[in-house]
């Protein structure tokens, strides 16, 4: 008993508090008071009940008491006092009355606050460097006009890529500081593997040090001369991989992902038809190794796969006796916008949607550098034992040993905590809300993008902002020269110079790294995106004056058509 008369007894991270003084059939008051994640809430019996005893909340005080050391996070049983009333602890803040019998409580409800904010705090800064406009023009010249050899130091805000470009976070660093550096068995390759099975459970993994040299070990072993490998759509590294062994990349979108402006969920899609029709002839059968599922679909604009579309092509594929491999560098962002859109994924968790996706697959290339938020690493997965055999000898012959694969054991631990993290719902949703108040900034404006907006970048539609400009003469490319020159933002052309004939849409992407920049960075962005389609149509085209065989938009040197 306090001085103020009240009874209290504490529990472990919280304490109760009884006592008000009770009249006659009636209790004022009977509190419960529960810190940290055990909420409050407050019950009051009618008139006509019984008085409850001084033993009888001692009694349940002890019952909180107890099931609070059993389970200290659980707060869903309902705890009786006296006869007729039970207190269930609340999640959050607001205060709901709930008949509970003949009596009412209140308990507190959660209120969700409509500002999504970073889910981390910054604890390590880097300077930017500011350069004038007669700077920018001077470096893009030196540069041949082509935006990946301008130096880094030389841009202001880097949208080239979400590849290997975000921030880490403490622990990732911190496990990185503890990482084995054997070269065989080491136990960081150990704990990578396990985390990448906890998300993909195939039966073997192979490290790589990135996600094309993971592709370049299985299109290596699997595709010969004249062979057929259809996608959703292939990326660059993944088109070259395979048509530099003599094998065609296709590319079958479904319909809805070829219109930029068309809002449909998941445009990001395999054309089930265009599939099956493919696979129904048996001379076309013969020539397709494996077939590929993008996810997120970053040549149609960062676009998600449904889960549906993927369970119909393993279907088809397993129907054929065809092995269909997943290209999931953005598998957490595809997870989330399952369970935004896809009926039935709602109250699923990521993680679980995750492995479902991976059920569907007979193994997996991946770059963790976008999903897995590290700097450098990969990985190549598969279930086939034939195939592994193979693979290791091409691995252990251009990568490394299996355990390591080209990566260093900190950077294997870097992977491993990664993979806990990208899979934080509470992450996600800063994630893809950071694309969509750019994306929204822009559409705004009446600046045309691909929509629904995507997952990691935002997709400027070159072609419809720049009209007077031809396929030939690279729209996206200048759009994506003007937006430096103006205001030192680098991004990248998706389009004829990336692609050439095979190029569906004429795209800029402004590709958001993963848990670097703040809104106002963003917001000098749409300020730099809103002078540049003022002046759009005094943008003028490009030409090459000198290009690779193969990945030219790496590489090529670009001159202004006067």
């Amino acid at each position: 008993r306090n001085p103020g008369g009240s009874e209290t007894c504490s529990s472990r991270g919280g304490s109760i508090r009884h006592g008000e003084r009770e009249k006659e059939g009636e209790i004022r008051g009977i509190g419960m008071e529960m810190k940290g994640s055990r909420a409050a809430g407050a019950g009051r019996a009618a008139k006509g009940a019984r008085m409850v005893t001084t033993r009888e909340r001692a009694v349940a005080a002890r019952a909180i008491h107890n099931n609070n050391r059993r389970k200290p996070r659980a707060q869903n049983r309902d705890i009786k006092v006296g006869s007729n009333e039970r207190i269930k602890p609340a999640s959050a803040t607001g205060i709901q009355k709930e008949a509970v019998g003949n009596t009412q409580k209140l308990h507190e409800v959660e209120e969700p606050f409509e500002t999504v904010i970073e889910p981390f705090r910054i604890k390590v800064v880097e300077p930017l460097k500011r350069t004038t406009r007669e700077e920018r023009q001077e470096y893009l010249k030196w540069s041949h006009y082509n935006l990946f050899g301008i130096r880094s130091e030389n841009v202001l805000f880097d949208f080239l890529t979400d590849s290997g470009t975000g921030a880490q976070s403490s622990q990732q660093l911190g496990a990185m500081m503890v990482g084995d550096e054997s070269y065989a068995g080491a136990r960081s390759w150990f704990n990578f593997k396990n985390a990448v099975q906890d998300l993909f459970p195939f039966k073997h993994i192979l490290p790589t040090h990135q996600g094309r040299a993971a592709e370049k070990i299985l299109y290596g072993e699997v595709c010969e001369v004249g062979d057929v490998v259809p996608n959703n759509t292939h990326f660059d590294t993944t088109r070259a991989n395979i048509e530099c062994l003599g094998a065609q990349a296709v590319n079958l979108l479904n319909p809805e992902g070829k219109i930029p402006g068309s809002l449909a969920p998941f445009k990001g899609n395999m054309d089930i038809e265009a599939l099956q029709e493919f696979l129904e002839s048996k001379e076309n059968r013969s020539k397709v190794p494996c077939v590929v599922m993008t996810v997120t679909n970053n040549s149609s604009g960062g676009q998600p796969v449904s889960m549906s579309n993927i369970r119909e092509c393993s279907e088809i594929c397993r129907q054929y006796g065809i092995p269909f491999f997943l290209d999931g560098c953005r598998f957490a962002e595809n997870a989330w916008f399952i369970k935004q859109r896809e009926p039935g994924y709602a109250a699923v968790p990521i993680k679980s949607i995750v492995r479902e996706m991976a059920s569907y697959f007979d193994g997996m290339t991946m770059s963790a550098k976008k999903d897995g938020l590290v700097n450098i690493g990969g990985w190549l997965a598969l279930n086939d034992d034939r195939l592994l055999s193979k693979c290791q000898e091409r691995l252990i012959l251009t990568e490394g040993y299996v355990t390591y694969g080209g990566l260093a054991g900190r950077d294997l631990e870097a992977i491993a905590q990664g993979l806990v993290e990208v899979v934080d719902e509470e992450y996600l949703k800063y994630r893809v809300r950071a694309v969509e108040y750019l994306g929204e900034s822009l559409i705004k404006m009446g600046v045309p993008v691909v929509q629904p907006l995507g997952g990691h970048a935002v997709y400027i539609d070159a072609g419809a902002m720049l009209p007077h400009i031809p396929a030939l003469e690279f729209p996206g490319h200048a759009l994506a020269c003007a937006l430096y020159t103006e205001g030192g933002i680098r991004s990248c052309e998706i389009g004829s110079l990336m692609f050439g004939k095979a190029a569906g849409m004429e795209l800029v992407r402004l590709a958001i790294p993963r848990r670097m920049y703040t809104q106002s960075h963003v917001d000098y962005c749409i300020e730099v995106v809103e002078r540049v389609a003022k002046k759009a149509s005094e943008l003028k085209g490009y030409r090459i004056v000198e290009e690779p065989e193969a990945l030219r938009h790496f590489t090529a040197k670009l001159e202004p058509i006067p």
